[in-house]
């Protein structure tokens, strides 16, 4: 097991310089920069600004320098545990992310919980009442779940709590803790608001890990060793949960390698839709301010999730399945 886990950290190196080249040539893909960006946003204002003040700029932010330059600068800010300074805000991009960090971690874990808890008992049900009404209900439910998109479900949302309730769902706080320090009230006030963005994001992975839970469960259980252990007498539930269970859930752990980065996002459109303040929406910010650190600093946390949660994913794997083990070795 130990060699397994250290053939996976071996390459991860690698995979962080690839996704290090491929972020940074994806941000400074657009044509222009930030000043760019920031000429025409004072234009669109009536206002301008002289070549020598842009030149200066330029010059100040390093945009003036080839493109591999500054990649080197950046991947050795990295390497320091620096990410940089934005353009846009003027401010350390570790600031920026870390104001927003603390919430991302908690609505994704939310989000995560929310999502097993119902998916992989829902899942198992509808395998072992397979052509049951329930189970009809619950495929009916999955295909909604997977076919409406989340921003959509957001909205729905929003329009029942303002039109029937006559309250607001939007943000993860109330407007007297929004810019408060952390405090147990606070927190409590946080648990009052986070369940409807957490259930939004978390639908369409509900769905779709319950309908792959049902799939491979149903495919376990008609395998030769079910029909002898039931021939032996075990009963069905302690045959279910012991060995079809187990095998079944091999595929659903291998999702946490890209569930993991997505719940972090927060969907773009859905944190934008419900006003959350996530890493999702600065994202956005700086890709359309071309704040190309900014949007590097984030992708390159993306990219570590991806990476990170392949990993647990493998770990995971290897524990639940010894077959995989005896592949490695």
């Amino acid at each position: 097991m130990l060699r397994f886990i250290v053939q996976r950290l071996l390459i991860l190196p690698i995979l962080l310089i690839l996704f290090s080249m491929i972020v940074f040539w994806l941000v400074d893909a657009p044509p222009g920069d930030y000043l760019t960006s920031y000429i025409s946003n004072l234009a669109a204002g009536g206002s301008s600004i002289r070549g020598e003040q842009v030149d200066a700029l330029r010059k100040q932010f390093g945009l003036d320098e080839p493109v591999y330059i500054r990649y080197v600068y950046w991947v050795a800010r990295l390497l320091q545990g620096d990410f940089g300074y934005s353009l846009e805000y003027l401010r350390p991009n570790a600031d920026l992310i870390g104001e927003r960090l603390v919430l991302t971690i908690l609505l994704a874990l939310f989000a995560f919980i929310i999502t097993w808890i119902v998916a992989v008992p829902a899942g198992i049900y509808s395998a072992t009442h397979q052509n049951s009404l329930v189970d009809y209900i619950f495929s009916l439910l999955n295909y909604v779940g997977v076919a409406t998109p989340n921003f959509t479900l957001a909205l729905i949302l929003m329009w029942i709590a303002f039109a029937y309730f006559g309250i607001g769902i939007t943000g993860l706080f109330s407007p007297d803790f929004e810019q408060a320090p952390w405090s147990i009230a606070r927190f409590i006030d946080l648990l009052k608001h986070i369940w409807v963005p957490a259930i939004v994001l978390g639908v369409a992975g509900t769905a779709r890990l319950s309908r792959v839970m049902r799939a491979n469960l149903i495919d376990e259980l008609n395998k030769p060793y079910v029909v002898t252990a039931r021939a032996k007498g075990m009963s069905e539930w302690a045959l279910v949960l012991k060995y079809p269970v187990r095998l079944a859930f091999n595929p659903l752990i291998s999702t946490i390698g890209w569930y993991l980065p997505q719940l972090f996002s927060g969907s773009l459109i859905v944190a934008t839709v419900m006003n959350l303040p996530n890493i999702g929406p600065l994202l956005l910010r700086a890709l359309i301010q071309q704040d190309m650190y900014l949007a590097g600093s984030v992708l390159m946390i993306y990219c570590m999730l991806t990476i990170v949660g392949t990993l647990i994913s493998d770990i995971l794997l290897a524990l639940l399945d010894p077959r995989i083990r005896m592949e490695e070795a």
